[in-house]
């Protein structure tokens, strides 16, 4: 399966972009993770699957391409897993868990890249404004209510 080079620039683009503006919204919480390195991990989610979708002699043959495919997702989901868990934070004494929205942002933003490696512009689309609408909408939502923890994760 060979992309062509536009088409290879338009899916890594779309993956540093719906990273970068999920980041975004973490900067402006101010919290550990935001725009650059959410828009890497999206970015090199996107890398992973863009290079493995196309190895030559790949995509000719459907079972080997779903394995590869499959192979690819669960190890950079389980690989980013360790990004995510450096950010959470635990205090026994207190019984609190602090960064673990900031945690799933980063799962979120690699899911992302690897649907922007794949091409799939709908999933894209919708999983960024749903992302976007939990982190800004709910966030609001928790603050005005007075439920959950609004400014903590």
């Amino acid at each position: 399966m060979n992309l062509g080079v536009v088409e290879e620039m338009v899916r890594l683009s779309a993956a540093a972009v719906v990273g970068g503006m999920i980041g975004i919204n973490r900067d402006i919480a101010g919290k550990p993770i935001g725009l650059r390195t959410l828009a890497l991990v999206s970015l090199g989610a996107a890398i992973a699957t863009v290079a493995a979708i196309q190895v030559p002699g790949i995509a000719g043959s459907v079972d080997p391409m779903s394995r590869v495919v499959q192979g690819l997702i669960q190890g950079i989901m389980t690989g980013i897993s360790f990004i995510g868990a450096g950010v959470v934070l635990r205090d026994v004494r207190s019984r609190t868990v602090e960064g673990l929205t900031t945690a799933s942002t980063v799962w979120v933003a690699a899911a992302l890249g690897i649907a922007c490696g794949l091409g799939a512009w709908t999933v894209i689309v919708t999983g960024t404004i749903l992302a976007l609408v939990f982190l800004v909408l709910f966030e609001w939502f928790e603050t005005k209510f007075g439920i959950g923890k609004s400014k903590k994760e």
